[in-house]
């Protein structure tokens, strides 16, 4: 599981089920006339509210939050489990709304007592804990606002090894710094034939010839000799699954750098920073770190 792979939808479910916890603990009744010392009971006292209301609730946030933490979406019955998620908070803010109408439920009120009775703070706390939760699940993949990261991508301020992600990790859009001789979009070799010992030119010495003829049997190198490479792309681009299936599985951001692992014609198959791999059909554009 990655927690980086949270976005701002993400954390608005978080703390709206942290809110309907606090709120189970809090009277489920407002009685007229009560004292303060009345013991009215928390929303712990009725089974009806507790299953449909805080269990659907706080079952609904945690299904969403694994669902997006997680490498691969599992499925169930052919749904995502955030899916399955999103449903739970919706019929969580449907039971939620039915008990602040009816908060004395079956109860049949004879003398009047029913008129006494009304929705405590705990239950209101829960509609609006519940609403703000489903709201959040259903509109995090339509609003761009919502689908940003939670956490920012750290920024290391070492350079990374030969192999690593380019300087500045995911999400930092600066220019990067080739090695002296290397590439475009390859990591560096120090040492290569024509440089000195470093592969960095000292100063005031001109820079070696051979490496003409090297920079040109490189670009003469066969297109299927495919080499991973760091993107990143100028708008959000729709990652597809490899299976050839036509919902896409994550939305590549502007900003970020993703590694590409193949070339499957004029396509990409790339990961993403919390490991989900599938297919950029869209590779107009992109910049090579």
């Amino acid at each position: 599981m990655n927690i980086r792979s949270l976005t701002r939808g993400d954390g608005v479910v978080i703390g709206a089920a942290v809110l309907l916890l606090i709120a189970s603990f809090l009277d489920i009744y407002s009685i007229d006339g009560a004292s303060d010392s009345a013991d009215i009971p928390s929303l712990w006292g009725s089974g009806p509210v507790v299953l449909g209301v805080v269990l659907a609730g706080v079952i609904g946030a945690a299904l969403i939050v694994v669902a997006r933490a997680m490498p691969q979406p599992k499925k169930v019955a052919g749904l995502d489990l955030g899916q399955f998620g999103i449903a739970f908070t919706v019929f969580a803010a449907w039971s939620a709304l039915g008990n602040i109408f009816d908060p004395a439920g079956a109860f049949d009120g004879e003398g009047g007592i029913v008129d006494e009775f009304g929705a405590g703070l705990g239950l209101i706390l829960a509609l609006i804990a519940t609403l703000v939760m489903a709201a959040a699940a259903v509109a995090t993949p339509l609003l761009p606002a919502l689908k940003g990261a939670l956490i920012p991508a750290a920024r290391p301020a070492v350079p990374q090894p030969y192999g690593g992600q380019p300087q500045g990790g995911y999400g930092y859009p600066g220019a990067q710094q080739q090695p002296y001789g290397g590439q475009p979009g390859q990591p560096g070799q120090p040492g290569q034939p024509g440089q000195p010992f470093g592969g960095q030119p000292q100063p005031g010495q001109a820079q070696p010839q051979p490496q003409a003829p090297q920079q040109a049997q490189a670009q003469a190198q066969p297109a299927g000799d495919f080499s991973p490479f760091w993107f990143a792309v100028p708008v959000p681009r729709p990652l597809f699954a490899e299976d050839g299936s036509p919902t896409p599985i994550a939305e590549l951001a502007p900003g970020t750098w993703y590694l590409a692992v193949e070339q499957r014609g004029a396509n990409l198959v790339a990961q993403t920073q919390d490991g989900r791999r599938g297919v950029l059909q869209d590779t107009s554009g992109i910049q090579r770190g």
